[in-house]
């Protein structure tokens, strides 16, 4: 299960970001450079959805946008083929229809 990313702010080193369940999460965290006890910043926990379909879907129609997948069917406007085999024997026109 992910976890939300909280953001901590170093003053010599600067902004980092630690992934702590809600429960653990405290006041100060050390900084990963300077080992520094470094403030959490007032942000709202970063709660991620990358496992759901639901962000998979809206990346993968985001990507659409720049990237368009290739065209595997016949072209708009093109003619079809027929999915089965088209007789003119006038005598087929007799036969019922399925």
């Amino acid at each position: 299960m992910p976890m939300p990313l909280y953001e901590f702010r170093c003053d010599e080193c600067g902004p980092f970001d630690v992934s702590l369940p809600m429960s653990e999460v405290s006041a100060a965290a050390p900084c990963p450079s300077c080992a520094q006890p470094a403030r959490r910043a007032l942000t709202p926990p970063r709660l991620g959805r990358g496992g759901s379909t639901a962000a998979r879907l809206h990346d993968a129609t985001a990507r659409t946008a720049s990237e368009p997948g290739l065209v595997s069917g016949a072209l708009p406007g093109a003619p079809r083929r027929p999915s089965r085999p088209v007789t003119t024997d006038p005598r087929h026109r007799s036969l019922p229809r399925p």
